[in-house]
Formats: C-alpha cells, structure tokens, sequence
C-alpha cells in the first residue's frame, strides 16, 4: 500500500538516487541526498540553511569546503562496518569527489548556528548491540546528540540480520515533553543482497492517525513525520540495513521516545535472551 511517505528507488534526477528536502516531505527539518558518483566525478552542492553530514556508503571520496578537504576512507558497502565522515555547516558550498566510484548520503537538518567544516574518524564512531534474540541489531552512532557536535541533526545506521525485527518495540518522539523529543525521521533502505528485502510499519494515535505499511528494497526511502514507527522487518536470508536521519524544531538536540504501550513489555522479555551471534557483522576494530 504505498503512501505519500513512501520514495521508491529511482525517484530522483540523477547523479542524485534520493531527493528529499522539507518541502518535498511536507516537513521542516530534516533532509536526505545520495549521489551515486562514478570514477573520478564530483557534486557540488551549498548547503544554504542546512547543516549536512557527508558519510560514504560505499567507496572513498574526498570533500573539499572552505579551502579545506578531507579524504574520507569509506567502505566497499554499508555491512562493512562504520565510516569516517565529513561535518559541513550551512552555509557553505561543499564538494564531493569519488575516488573509484561509488554511493555518498548527505543528511541534512536545519540549522540555527553555524559550525565548522570537520572530519569525524571511523575509528570513533560507537558500535552499539540493541535488543536481543530474533529483536537484535547493531547501530552505528555516528551522528548522534551523545557523540557528535552538531546545531540539530541526529544520524545513526542500523543493521538487522536477516529475519530478525528492529524499531521494536515500535515508538513515536513527536512532541516535545519530558519524556519525549519532536524529531521528523527519513529512513533509507539497502540490503545484503540484490533480491533483499524488508517491511517498515508506521502507525499514529487517534488524535494524529498515519498508516504506512511498505515493502522495502535497496534505496528506497520512508518517510516518518509523526507516529510510531516499527517495527522494521528484515527478510530472513537478508540482512537489511537502514539510515536515519532525524531533526525537530525543539530547542534541545535530543532522541527522547516513547514506546507504545502495549508493546514495551518486550524490552524486558530481552533480559532472558542473549544478542544474536552474528552480531556484530564487523565490529569497528575489524579494520
């Protein structure tokens, strides 16, 4: 059943394979780019009121601002462990420049303040294990309130093996309270194999209904603007990998969630559970 929140693969004009901005989401925040570059080729963007993270999910490249550039390392693919990454501020016209070719996300997040152009190690992104049995999976904290400075946006990248459930318990952050944080999320989507595939639920309250219920292949994109979200389905056979990029309009950089309460008993049905095995796929210390 494929909504306005859905963006399959393809949608958008090339070099670019995803093209989402506020005004394209119906938001305000939070933005997504890929660009798939070829040998050698670059994009040049400006990133006007936003604040962008550079991170290669597959390939080496180098990105140049301000008179400055850094070469990022990269990976082969997303299931090779974290990557090294860029911070450019807004404001700023930045280049992005393939060494032997490859696919480059740059998340973006409105932003207020103006922070400078840098470069955030792979060696100092945290491996996280989250939840257990046939609900584990393994997040890459690159870009997260707790480990990196940044004006607004939250960025991370989750792996779940195949067949098991990950954003489950399924939990929403749409406003902001105590206990909870307004954040709009993008969801990108690639998998271990070409023929992968996945499922991504959002659901909403009676108050502010949403209903998302989509088949998930390599490159597409979900949209959560509000709701719970989860869970995310990987295939069994098919380890499915995700980017999240998340921003709000609230004054504290912060990933505050409530879970729905039918279903938080599971987290302590974890207790008893040990972590799948074949986590991590490869841990940060594996190059």
């Amino acid at each position: 059943m494929n909504s306005k929140y859905y963006v399959p693969a393809g949608s958008a004009t090339a070099p670019l394979s995803v093209d989402v901005t506020p005004e394209s989401a119906g938001w305000s925040e939070s933005s997504l780019w890929v660009a798939q570059l070829g040998p050698g080729d670059s994009i040049t963007r400006s990133s006007g009121p936003n604040e962008i993270i550079v991170i290669p999910l597959s390939g080496s490249a180098v990105v140049a601002c301000d008179g400055r550039q850094f070469e990022l390392e990269g990976r082969q693919g997303v299931f090779d462990g974290p990557s090294d990454f860029a911070y450019v501020g807004r404001d700023s016209e930045f280049t992005v420049t393939s060494a032997d070719g490859g696919r480059f996300a740059l998340c973006g997040a409105r932003a207020s303040t103006t922070l400078p152009f840098r470069y955030g190690p792979r060696a100092g992104v945290p491996v996280e294990l989250r939840g257990a049995g046939n609900c584990s999976r393994q997040v890459h904290n690159f870009g997260t309130a707790d480990v990196f400075e940044a004006d607004s946006i939250i960025a991370c990248e989750v792996i779940t093996p195949g067949g098991n459930w990950s954003s489950y318990p399924a939990h929403k952050h749409d406003e902001n309270s105590e206990v909870e944080s307004q954040l709009e999320e993008i969801y990108y989507f690639e998998f271990s194999q070409i023929t992968g595939f996945g499922y991504h639920r959002v659901y909403g309250t009676p108050e502010r209904p949403i209903e998302v219920l989509e088949e998930v292949r390599s490159g597409d994109v979900v949209l959560v603007p509000h709701g719970y979200h989860g869970p995310s389905i990987a295939a069994p056979g098919y380890h499915m990998y995700y980017l999240n990029v998340m921003a709000g309009p609230g004054p504290e950089r912060a990933w505050k969630i409530c879970d729905d309460p039918a279903h938080t008993w599971l987290r302590g049905s974890w207790e008893h559970q040990e972590i799948d095995p074949r986590l991590p796929l490869h841990d940060n210390n594996s190059h």
